[in-house]
């Protein structure tokens, strides 16, 4: 790091020649130079990433890929080097994410993900189809279109669903099962013939 090139002179210049820094001078590295941070990258990474829980993990991956990075190449600027690694692993797990709530990420512009914005017609298409998927779930009976919900928009386990909804998980499983094959049905023009449960 240039910093350090005063005092350290020889394992800068080694460490950007590709020898491999020692795991002692990446240690000193990260603890004089990423634990400082922490603070300051906890408060990015509430702003950042909303979901509570997962911060603390966040920290801890970004600490890891730091400090593996800084054992082959030690940066020249810790801070630039420790925040681009933040937003780095915040845009991959946006990306790598199931299902994403709307509030999990404050500013995905920030992030620099790319965003392929769809042309009108890509629009006016994704829009009808979302009607009619909008319209066959509201013609499933209450409890089948509840499950399909829970389960596929909402992503609850199936003992979730049970609970939330009074129901054994086998229950749910077969209400969930059948009221896929209803919705295929109903957006592919089959006739559906639900077993009417209470």
């Amino acid at each position: 790091m240039a910093e350090a090139s005063d005092t350290n002179g020889g394992s800068a210049n080694a460490s950007r020649l590709g020898v491999r820094v020692s795991s002692p001078e990446a240690l000193a590295w990260f603890l004089r130079e990423v634990l400082p941070l922490e603070a300051v990258l906890m408060q990015f990474l509430r702003h950042k990433w909303r979901d509570e829980s997962d911060v603390e993990d966040l920290l801890q991956d970004i600490y890891v890929r730091v400090y593996e990075s800084a054992q082959k190449e030690i940066p020249d600027k810790a801070k630039a080097y420790v925040f681009q690694t933040a937003r780095n692993l915040i845009a991959n797990r946006v990306r790598d994410r199931r299902v994403v709530p709307m509030d999990a990420v404050a500013d995905l512009d920030a992030l620099g993900i790319a965003i392929d914005t769809p042309g009108p017609d890509q629009s006016l298409a994704a829009r009808d189809e979302l009607r009619r998927l909008r319209e066959a779930i509201d013609a499933l009976p209450p409890r089948y279109r509840d499950v399909v919900i829970l389960r596929r928009i909402k992503d609850l386990s199936r003992s979730e669903i049970a609970t939330r909804l009074g129901l054994t998980e086998a229950s749910v499983s077969v209400y969930l099962t059948e009221g896929m094959y209803a919705l295929a049905d109903i957006l592919y023009g089959e006739q559906t013939n639900l077993r009417r449960r209470p």
